[in-house]
């Protein structure tokens, strides 16, 4: 078998760890993938050691330009490991310890060849001893800050080796950079598995039992009362006083509590009202509400000068009656004949006077 150069060795293992986190760690395909890039590394890991490329007697000067993108090796080793798929929560633990292992040898090397510089290092030895929630938020505004500079430096340096001809002293300043990037997250990486270890070693192990059979109501009672027990025995959360302290002195929460209420439709309401006013703001236009109240018959129609002056409908048919030579008029005419003829008839059939039957006059 041919033993492939360095270079295509850790590419090949990038290749397979991208195509990887685009997918679900459930995944077969994915696992796949993350099992034959950590070959890879391993194969490299093993190479890098047997060469010797890094030692803590050099200084950063010393390392060949070519062999400081392998600085990262033990960056990439971490994040893979961390996509391995684990059922038990001892697999978990041993996975944890192996990324967070890497990323120590990472943090490591970059410290023994002087990387990091020195403000850098002062601010996450701020962070890691900060116990102060708003301390904690500045200095990871800071670090925020820290690591967009460094993509804008990193960015630049990319540009300026495709403009012009590589030369060692950019490909060297963009490794060295490229080396930084990781580092700036690197204290929050370490401070989360070191909360998840304490979480699964604080969890109870896993306890085993024997079915029992069923018809017998006594045995049957004694499972009921040991599945209570092993339910009570794997709640996570200790036992606390629900009015007691939320935090301690180091910021540690010592109780579940919510800030916001819980319920789905509740969040969803908060979250609109983020950004929103703080007063009501209507709903619909002037005239839409005109036009409601209008439906609902609060506004009386007609009346005024207008409708004094308005033609009555006995008037209005006796005008469009006079319209000689049109449709209408013809039309309306009838309509005013056989309005006359009723009128007629029923003057003949009640004379004037012909009701008032109780006050004759």
């Amino acid at each position: 078998m041919t033993t492939l150069p360095l270079p295509a060795l850790f590419a090949r293992s990038l290749c397979a760890a991208s195509k990887a986190f685009n997918l679900s760690t459930i995944d077969p395909q994915t696992q796949e993938l993350i099992q034959s890039s950590l070959t890879d590394l391993r194969t490299l890991q093993s190479r890098i050691s047997g060469l010797s490329l890094f030692s803590s007697n050099e200084t950063l000067e010393d390392v060949s330009t070519r062999d400081l993108i392998y600085l990262l090796v033990p960056y990439v080793f971490a994040q893979v490991q961390d996509r391995v798929r684990t059922v038990e929560r001892d697999e978990r633990m041993g996975s944890l310890m192996q990324s967070h292992n890497h990323l120590e040898k990472f943090l490591l090397q970059l410290d023994n060849y002087d990387i990091i510089p020195e403000d850098e290092v002062a601010l996450y030895d701020q962070e890691r001893k900060a116990a102060n929630p708003a301390s904690r938020r500045e200095l990871k505004i800071k670090q925020y800050q820290k690591e967009k500079d460094l993509r804008a430096r990193i960015e630049t340096i990319r540009k300026r080796r495709n403009q012009s001809v590589l030369n060692t002293a950019n490909s060297t300043d963009f490794d060295i950079i490229s080396s930084l990037l990781p580092s700036a997250d690197l204290t929050t990486q370490l401070s989360n598995m070191d909360q998840e270890l304490q979480l699964l070693r604080s969890a109870p192990p896993m306890m085993s039992y024997s079915p029992r059979p069923e018809d017998d109501t006594r045995r049957g009672k004694r499972k009921e009362t040991t599945n209570t027990n092993e339910d009570n025995l794997w709640k996570i959360d200790a036992p606390s006083k629900v009015n007691g302290p939320i935090l301690d002195s180091a910021g540690k929460p010592l109780r579940p509590f919510t800030i916001l209420p819980s319920g789905i439709a509740d969040r969803a309401r908060f979250q609109a009202q983020v950004f929103g006013p703080g007063h009501n703001l209507p709903t619909m236009s002037v005239d839409e509400y005109l036009e409601i109240e209008r439906q609902r018959g609060k506004f009386i129609s007609g009346g005024g000068p207008a409708s004094e002056n308005a033609p009555t409908s006995s008037e209005q048919l006796a005008l469009d009656a006079e319209m000689d030579g049109n449709a209408d008029g013809e039309e309306k005419a009838e309509v005013k004949r056989l309005k006359d003829e009723r009128w007629a008839i029923f003057t003949d059939e009640n004379p004037r006077g012909a009701g008032n039957t109780m006050n004759r006059g």
